[in-house]
């Protein structure tokens, strides 16, 4: 579907067609970033206390990444770009409240825990950003119910 508003010209002309691609990498992407952080917070915690826990540079991008791709979306589609950008800015929000709480679990002294609430909501974000991908599989389906 192409979009009736160039918001951003050649950005539209490039990307227009293909963001809901770019959003299900993306969230692919912070899943998997998600990952190699975690065990790298488990790792600084074991070597250096909640002191030495750091946010992981690359899983840091890969959500802000992720926003921006959200955000620029609502403007190529209103509807679903406001639904997704609500997802990720969960995820956004999770992740930092996750952060927080591994650091707190490192200095207790207690076992670091895999950040569930972040995970929850990227798990929520690709399957909205898949089924925006994969639509078209489908869309002849819906459009003859609805």
């Amino acid at each position: 579907m192409e979009p009736s508003v160039t918001l951003f010209g050649p950005l539209d002309a490039i990307l227009g067609g293909q963001m809901e691609y770019v959003l299900l990498a993306l969230a692919v992407l912070n899943i998997g970033t998600r990952l190699f952080a975690h065990r790298s917070h488990v790792k600084q915690a074991d070597e250096g206390g909640a002191e030495s826990i750091s946010r992981n540079p690359i899983h840091a991008a890969t959500n802000v990444l992720f926003v921006l791709a959200a955000f620029y979306y609502a403007t190529l589609h209103a509807h679903s770009g406001v639904v997704i950008s609500v997802l990720v800015v969960g995820v956004f929000i999770a992740d930092f409240f996750e952060f927080e709480a591994r650091k707190v679990e490192a200095r207790r002294g207690i076992e670091i825990e895999r950040p569930k609430g972040a995970i929850g909501a990227s798990l929520l974000a690709l399957l909205y950003a898949g089924y925006l991908a994969i639509f078209f599989l489908f869309e002849g389906v819906v459009s003859s119910v609805i």
